[in-house]
């Protein structure tokens, strides 16, 4: 029986729903997901395999012009994700009519089959629809469109099947029962920095950064420790809130999605650190892992 096998990268700008379509498709709460742009920073992937099939899903950050470091890492990362496509999944949601004309082009020019997803049709009309198909149709004139809600799961089967049709006969990059190439650290790490992106305003929650010191699996309990950094002195106390109180509530609610997604009882402990100006300082930025390969 021949086998499919493909790397489907996932592209777009901020807030369009990338990551939301990538956990809808391979079933699985891999991305985290807010309403806040620029939520996604690495390029994280998502596996779904069967007997007869793997697609490699690559969930990118959202396309936007860099302001410091950290979004040039960002950017690079959607870059890298152009070279090694066999499949572009170009995500846009209705009205969005702004394609980055360099990123398009570099799509384009790989002649890679391109699904374009106009997400969020279930918050506009069918006319205001049918009017950003034929805007991106010119976009992409050989791309086959598809309006889809990915937070209900609307055209969900028909972006896989389109998916599944045009992937390349190739063995499974990777062994089936894989659902991602991150670490539980980095997963654990992803769903607290969620968790700040959901409780707090402003610049706060785009100035930290969580890292794991430590993970330990005992027999029935998964002890973690989280530090979380914060980029000025002035938002630690935002962090930990009056009491401890903010800091209190970003642990219990990481605690609960860590405990269904391991299906472990977890203990989470979080501290508050300030690493000044992180997201502009090379040095930092590597030690917090954002290196481009």
């Amino acid at each position: 029986m021949t086998h499919k096998a493909g790397f489907v990268n996932i592209i777009g700008r901020p807030n369009v729903g990338k990551s939301t379509l990538m956990n809808s498709l391979v079933g699985e709460r891999l991305s985290i997901i807010t309403n806040k742009a620029q939520t996604t920073r690495h390029r994280i992937l998502g596996i779904l395999s069967s007997d007869d099939y793997q697609v490699v899903f690559s969930d990118t950050p959202g396309i936007l012009d860099p302001n410091y470091k950290l979004q040039e890492f960002m950017m690079r990362e959607v870059e890298g994700s152009l070279t090694d496509a066999d499949i572009f999944l170009y995500v846009t949601e209705v009205g969005e009519r702004r394609p980055d004309d360099r990123i398009v082009k570099r799509i384009l020019a790989t002649e890679a089959p391109i699904i374009l997803v106009i997400n969020k049709i279930d918050t506009s009309t069918q006319t205001a629809v049918m009017d950003d198909i034929q805007f991106w149709q010119q976009v992409f004139p050989l791309a086959v469109i598809i309006p889809a809600s990915a937070q209900h799961g609307f055209n969900k089967e028909r972006v896989l099947e389109e998916v599944l049709a045009r992937l390349p006969e190739s063995p499974a990059y990777y062994d089936k029962d894989d659902l991602t190439d991150r670490h539980m650290r980095f997963i654990v790490a992803e769903i607290i920095r969620e968790k700040i992106l959901l409780l707090y305003d402003k610049e706060v929650p785009y100035s930290t950064e969580v890292v794991i010191d430590s993970y330990k699996e005992e027999p029935k309990l998964l002890r973690i420790s989280a530090v979380i950094y914060c980029a000025r002195e002035t938002q630690k106390p935002i962090l930990i809130g009056e009491g401890g109180r903010m800091l209190k509530k970003v642990g219990t609610l990481a605690r609960k999605d860590i405990e269904a997604f391991t299906g472990t009882k977890v203990f989470l402990e979080t501290n508050v650190k300030v690493a000044k100006d992180w997201r502009d300082d090379p040095r930092l930025l590597k030690h917090f892992g954002y290196e481009n390969e």
